[in-house]
């Protein structure tokens, strides 16, 4: 099976690395093309035998299943280009969340599915969300998630979840980090800890944290509970949270949903044109 790649951005680029380095696909067996070639050119020096095209076009003369790694305004057009030369037995899998399987579905003559990574698919690990098109067949999709499990924990959603769930898997890496970088800052601006040992410590704590998540050894509520001792010095800090942060992420959702609606006004004006 050829595996085609168009658009090696972030995200592309980290689809690309995961796939290889867990030998989900050879690099042999993968074309990519990007804007900027040089990007792609960049990918094929650290993975001799990767195929990098001119175009979208080349690519999908030869791939059997295409990855389009494109941002949500940039797809329609690239859609028009490619649409008369895909096949029919190809499948499309794109992972931009505003485009809508059904929108895919109704302007393709090919099999359509979407698939949300993740950055921690980059260490084989971490969810990837799919929603699947009506032509996907039962043996497709087996072989889509069979092939995802090589360098991710592959879930099955629905449509409506599909912006809350990429805010949780997708986004989340990025809102956890921003969270982690302010308990550093604020570590060094209030102590006597230097910024490098701070970065370490705290690196250490959530390596330890996910294996423990991990390993099923506790809930959430029960890992917190056990941290917070009665009368401790972990409960003040808690009240801090409590009383200072119990609406941060109602407005973080908030946020990413109406840029999504945004996103998707934009692109419905697009297949509106169909």
């Amino acid at each position: 099976m050829k595996i085609g790649v168009i658009g090696t951005g972030n995200m592309g680029s980290i689809l690309i690395e995961a796939m290889i380095t867990s030998e989900a696909v050879s690099p042999e067996d993968m074309i990519i093309t990007n804007r900027t070639l040089a990007k792609a050119f960049s990918l094929q020096k650290n993975h001799p035998g990767l195929v990098v095209k001119r175009d979208a076009a080349d690519v999908v003369q030869e791939a059997d299943v295409i990855f389009i790694c494109l941002k949500p305004l940039d797809i329609y057009p690239l859609l028009e280009e490619i649409k008369d030369q895909l096949r029919e037995t190809q499948i499309i899998i794109s992972i931009t969340s505003p485009i809508s399987v059904e929108q895919l579905e109704a302007h393709l003559s090919t099999k359509v599915v979407r698939m949300i990574p993740s950055i921690t698919n980059r260490a084989l690990s971490g969810p990837t969300l799919w929603t699947f098109g009506k032509r996907i067949t039962d043996e497709d999709r087996r072989a889509l998630l069979d092939f995802s499990t090589l360098f991710s924990q592959p879930v099955e959603i629905s449509e409506p979840i599909t912006r809350i769930a990429s805010d949780i898997t997708s986004c989340g890496p990025a809102f956890i980090t921003y969270l982690l970088e302010r308990l550093i800052e604020a570590a060094v601006e209030e102590t006597d800890i230097d910024r490098k040992t701070a970065v370490q410590l705290a690196t250490k704590m959530m390596i330890g944290y996910g294996k423990l998540l991990e390993k099923n050894l506790y809930t959430l509520d029960e890992l917190r509970k056990k941290v917070h001792v009665k009368g401790g010095v972990t409960g003040e800090g808690l009240k801090v949270l409590e009383e200072e942060a119990r609406e941060l992420f109602h407005h973080v959702i908030q946020k990413t949903h109406a840029k999504f609606y945004e996103d998707q006004r934009e692109v419905d004006r697009h297949f509106a044109k169909d």
